[in-house]
């Protein structure tokens, strides 16, 4: 890639950042709901797991899992439904014909909504410690940095490779991704453990299809249960072998689903 080609590339990515960091910061009521609501429903599984006398490392599993699950959410919802929204009021059209990569808007996209989803999650991983008086065993956080920076590059990758769907199908793809939230946070283990003491062997196969799963397992067993980057080099790799597939999946999927809906004429309003 050029130099000047990159340039454009990095200004556009930036264009994007700066334009979701700044609508989803405009209203601090926004804030205060989005960490008011998260917490709530994390009291419910905490005070559930106390109800049964649950191991008290079962009230930091919710805490991080529900943390987590803000990133999933914002994965799916505000990086790979952007497309069809920008196809609802027209901006897809000027995308398409910018000097620019996808792949840039998409990472424009991503570190915006990392940065808004972080500000949120981090009030909600805060208030849910302090709250319910979770016990932490973390000695060794660079371990715990090491496997959530890995989780989140995992799933953006994933959330590249939705765009594509998004951007060919629309409202199709849409309702599948309205489909999948339930099943993801049952499988990934967002509020238990997935160990087999716990879920039965076939669904820890299908949980090790979700690069979250290994993202929560990793962090929690880091976090809360103390162990260190020996007891999770597994999880490390599973990651990384995840961002490996998923980057150049997602490259492949955006320039077919293009190409395809040129062809087909099915990347404006006009043809929906």
């Amino acid at each position: 890639m050029k130099r000047e080609e990159l340039l454009h590339n990095l200004k556009a990515a930036y264009a994007r950042l700066w334009v979701r960091i700044k609508g989803g910061n405009r209203e601090p009521e926004w804030l205060a709901a989005e960490v008011i609501i998260p917490v709530i429903t994390l009291s419910a599984y905490v005070f559930l797991y106390r109800m049964v006398n649950a191991p008290p490392e079962y009230a930091g599993f919710v805490i991080i899992g529900g943390t987590m699950m803000a990133f999933w959410s914002n994965v799916l919802w505000n990086m790979s439904a952007q497309f069809y929204w920008e196809k609802e009021v027209g901006n897809l059209e000027v995308y398409l014909v910018a000097p620019i990569s996808r792949m840039a808007i998409l990472l424009g996209m991503a570190l915006g909504g990392f940065v808004n989803t972080a500000l949120r999650a981090s009030a909600v991983f805060i208030a849910g410690i302090l709250i319910f008086q979770v016990p932490m065993a973390l000695h060794e956080p660079l371990t715990a940095l090491l496997i959530f920076v890995l989780t989140i590059a995992a799933l953006y990758a994933l959330g590249m490779m939705f765009a594509s769907l998004f951007m060919l199908y629309g409202r199709e793809a849409w309702h599948t991704a309205n489909l999948l939230q339930e099943p993801i946070q049952f499988l990934s283990g967002t509020y238990y453990p997935t160990t087999s003491q716990v879920v039965p062997h076939m669904i820890q196969l299908l949980s090790s299809l979700i690069p979250l799963t290994f993202g929560l397992d990793g962090i929690r067993r880091v976090a809360i249960l103390g162990q260190g980057i020996i007891d999770v080099w597994p999880h490390i790799i599973a990651l990384a072998v995840f961002i490996l597939v998923l980057l150049p999946l997602a490259r492949l999927a955006l320039d077919f689903m293009e190409n395809l809906g040129k062809k087909e004429g099915r990347l404006t309003l006009r043809w929906q």
